[in-house]
């Protein structure tokens, strides 16, 4: 099976989020999906093992910030690849809480909504919350962010519980699969992409702000180096085609 047909369907980008017994969290969703006008409900995606899913089920409260496409890049990568088991994601992000107490983040959103908890449905490794739409608001008119542009501008690829994660085996296939073009000119320094979050390293541009120096090839950085987006450890990069 080619899983090139899986880019063919069209996405966004979320963040939702949630509050238990005083901990608030959030993760990166691209699954948020009108099922009903009247009464308006709204299904959402969520991986059974994100610190998030227990506690929706408890709180049967959650909130869903729309991205926008100018969002910064670390925004994503603090909701989409670091655990809030681990790390306080609101931490220095924009957000207010609703009247109920559900943290809701601003800060690079478009617009966002509220919702009560009004069915789960166990897809196996995943939630399917079916919630009610009880407000919201829109913030901005730029235009939001979608999961294609995250794809082929940020250069990003779905977090590992993301429903459309495609593993490390999957997109060798769908790159060995796409279409033969010329072969570009042989260039001097080979570029690697970490294959957890999809950030490339450029020997041309280096990582200055971790001891990098531009024009240093990947063979050369410390074992101990990490990638500046996901904190992956050197051994989890390969090389780009």
């Amino acid at each position: 099976m080619d899983s090139n047909i899986f880019k063919t369907v069209s996405y966004g980008l979320f963040i939702i989020s949630t509050e238990w017994e005083g901990t608030k969290n959030g993760y990166v969703a691209n699954t948020v999906f009108q099922v009903t006008a009247e009464p308006p409900k709204f299904g959402i995606s969520c991986h059974k093992d994100n610190f998030t899913a227990a506690m929706i089920l408890n709180r049967k409260r959650f909130s869903v910030s729309v991205l926008s496409q100018n969002c910064e890049r670390e925004l994503i990568n603090k909701f989409g690849y670091r655990s809030g088991a681990k790390n306080d994601k609101f931490e220095g992000t924009e957000f207010f809480n609703t009247s109920e107490g559900i943290p809701v983040v601003t800060e690079g959103s478009v617009s966002w909504m509220a919702f009560e908890l009004t069915e789960t449905i166990d897809l196996g490794s995943h939630y399917l919350f079916i919630g009610l739409l009880k407000e919201g608001a829109v913030l901005s008119e730029e235009t939001p962010l979608t999961y294609s542009y995250f794809h082929t501008v940020f250069k990003g690829i779905a977090p590992k519980n993301a429903p459309t994660y495609l593993s490390k085996e999957m997109r060798k296939e769908a790159a060995q699969a796409k279409p033969v073009s010329e072969p570009e000119p042989a260039k001097k320094l080979q570029k690697w992409e970490c294959m957890d979050c999809g950030w490339v390293y450029d020997p041309a541009v280096g990582d200055p702000d971790n001891g990098v120096a531009p024009g240093t090839a990947f063979e050369d950085i410390p074992d101990d180096w990490t990638c500046p987006d996901c904190g992956a450890e050197k051994s989890e990069f390969e090389p780009v085609d």
